[in-house]
């Protein structure tokens, strides 16, 4: 039985959203320099509106371009992001003791890998893989350890920031007066 595309779930994203909705979409989660052609593929829309797109988000400050290798890519402001995603955890259902709670919760499983493998940071740990004899699920289990403290890693950045600046990122609730 031939699949409708309209149940779908790549029918009903294309249905929904427009090439550019989709091209903004992909660039938010990169998280690492891509092509064009690798944007548009993934936003599956064509090159050229999706060129033009990512050159508005570039001027926009959206995004950031590198000529320097022989493809330009394309990559997010990393501190943009960062700002955007405490403004996210200010606004949220989350009190300031919450996320408190929760970078002590990530700095602790960090501790615990330090203490585990006698290492200092996750290049360390992936760096036991060439020196032990470990079995195959054992890599496995260093690689993606290594993954998740990088992930910790940038979340503690952001989630502090957060707490930091808990006061600074609360939201306004009364619209800018222009001074006359």
């Amino acid at each position: 039985m031939i699949e409708d595309e309209s149940n779908s779930e790549s029918g009903l994203m294309n249905r929904q959203t427009t090439g550019e909705d989709r091209v903004r979409m992909v660039t938010r989660q990169l998280s690492e320099p891509r092509t064009a052609n690798w944007i548009a593929s993934e936003a599956d829309w064509s090159h050229e509106p999706t060129t033009r797109v990512l050159e508005r988000l570039v001027d926009d400050g959206i995004l950031h371009r590198d000529e320097s290798g022989t493809h330009t890519t394309y990559y997010p402001d990393h501190r943009r992001q960062a700002m955007q995603e405490a403004m996210r955890l200010r606004d949220s259902e989350h009190t300031v003791e919450e996320l408190t709670d929760r970078l002590a919760e990530m700095k602790a499983q960090i501790r615990e890998w330090v203490d585990e493998f006698d290492v200092e940071s996750p290049n360390q740990l992936r760096g036991t893989l060439a020196d032990d004899i470990l079995d195959a699920d054992e890599e496995n289990r260093r690689r993606e350890i290594a993954r998740e403290w990088e992930h910790l890693q940038r979340r503690i950045r952001i989630v502090g920031f957060a707490i930091r600046e808990w006061d600074f990122l609360a939201p306004t609730t009364e619209p800018a007066k222009a001074n006359s």
